[in-house]
């Protein structure tokens, strides 16, 4: 019951951080935009914001192994403040440079409380309930989506409402209740390693935890490739959406997105019914593979009406939701995943090695839409352009996946010792 306990403060805190980094995404993009950056300055601007998150998660594995979670926990919370507080300036003072360290923060912030909450599952769930681990992932991974992009709304909300600077700060005010509170009640140092591992440790992995996170690299860069800056700001200047329109539109997609990964479990495999013989096996590198590959169909979906001069908007909305539903399925297979190749003793240094490929592959694709969509001018043939791109990263990540089937069924118990 402890342990249930602390997992339900650590998820807790971890939506309210997850609110706070989706409305701060979606207020500078929108802002800047609007104060006439370029699409790859914009892009610009979250570089840091990955490069930080690989490190961190490099980083904050090994502490979070070595000192516990709630210490990663904490100083995600602490950088996320400091992020918000620092774009509570005068425009004057709102460069290129100094959002990119704001946002370097945010990014260490984000990586580092993700890290905490995940790795805490496989502190409250037994080695044997491999359903029940299915299923508490895939609630934690998509609540976690639907509060970002209910973050998104929010970001729009208040820029619309109260302007960048005192949007910054009402969310700096609402994560400092939130660090307080969940350092007073949480105990000293939950999943902590028993033994001592050095910074190195994180990248000594077993080769399923590698090919998946090679996978995972292509996956999220295929997503970030058109849907982080081209997406965006094509429907705020080519279709002329205001930023109350773009913002609530991607929040009701987020939204979508984090309900499809929790309820996946009932169709991918991982639906803890109680008579044994109704429940589908739990997902496998092979079942990855099929969800890869037919995501291909909703991007070449997409590039071939916009290339035909279909209507932009219903084309969107409907491709859209097609992709929302694929590659959500997806991430709930890949959460769940890594969740269990890793070794429970030392699962912070592992989950940190996966999204430290998972912030490669956010870096990745944000360059490559602000650059593509910038190199093909812009509107409809940029966005094209990004699709394509998105598209060929997903057969990347399906390809990846064949020798991840080889290693998982070369292993014993789904987990090859670190080498």
């Amino acid at each position: 019951m402890q342990n249930i306990r602390d997992y339900t403060i650590i998820t807790l805190t971890y939506w309210v951080f997850t609110i706070t980094d989706g409305a701060l995404r979606m207020l500078v993009l929108l802002y800047l935009n609007g104060r006439g950056y370029t699409p790859l300055e914009i892009a610009s601007l979250f570089i840091f914001y990955e490069v930080f998150g690989i490190v961190t998660n490099a980083v904050g594995g090994w502490i979070g192994a070595r000192f516990g979670l709630k210490a990663t926990l904490f100083w995600g919370l602490a950088l996320q403040i400091t992020a918000c507080s620092m774009l509570n300036v005068p425009d004057a003072y709102l460069t290129v440079i100094y959002v990119m360290i704001a946002q370097g923060l945010s990014g260490i912030a984000k990586d580092l409380t993700k890290m905490s909450s995940k790795s805490y599952i496989k502190l409250v769930i037994s080695p044997d309930d491999q359903h029940g681990l299915m299923k508490w992932v895939a609630i934690l991974t998509g609540s976690k989506n639907t509060l970002k992009g209910l973050g998104f709304f929010v970001g729009a909300l208040l820029l619309t409402v109260f302007g960048f600077q005192h949007a910054c700060l009402a969310m700096a005010i609402g994560l400092a209740i939130a660090l307080i509170t969940s350092y007073i009640l949480l105990p000293k140092a939950p999943g902590k390693s028993k033994t001592k591992s050095s910074i190195l440790d994180v990248f000594k992995t077993s080769s399923a935890v590698r090919w998946l996170s090679a996978a995972r690299f292509f996956l999220f860069a295929s997503r970030d490739a058109w849907f982080v800056i081209a997406l965006p700001i094509f429907l705020k200047v080519t279709l002329g959406w205001d930023f109350w329109a773009v913002g609530g539109f991607l929040a009701i997609w987020i939204i979508g997105y984090g309900i499809i990964q929790a309820v996946a479990p009932k169709y991918v495999g991982g639906n803890n019914h109680t008579d044994a013989s109704k429940h589908k096996p739990p997902p496998d590198a092979g079942r990855l593979i099929l969800w890869n590959t037919i995501l291909v169909l909703p991007l070449a979906a997409i590039a071939t009406a916009l290339y035909l001069d279909l209507p932009p908007t219903p084309t969107l909305i409907i491709g859209l939701t097609l992709f929302a539903f694929i590659f959500a399925t997806n991430s709930a297979i890949h959460s769940y995943l890594i969740i269990r190749y890793a070794d429970a003793d030392t699962v912070a240094l592992n989950v940190g090695f996966y999204y430290m490929a998972n912030a490669a592959g956010r870096l990745a694709g944000t360059v490559l839409s602000g650059a593509v969509f910038q190199i093909y001018q812009q509107g409809k043939s940029g966005l094209i352009a990004c699709i394509i791109t998105s598209l060929i990263l997903v057969l990347l990540s399906a390809i990846i996946c064949i020798p991840l089937r080889a290693a998982e069924h070369n292993s014993s118990a789904n987990s090859d010792p670190p080498n």
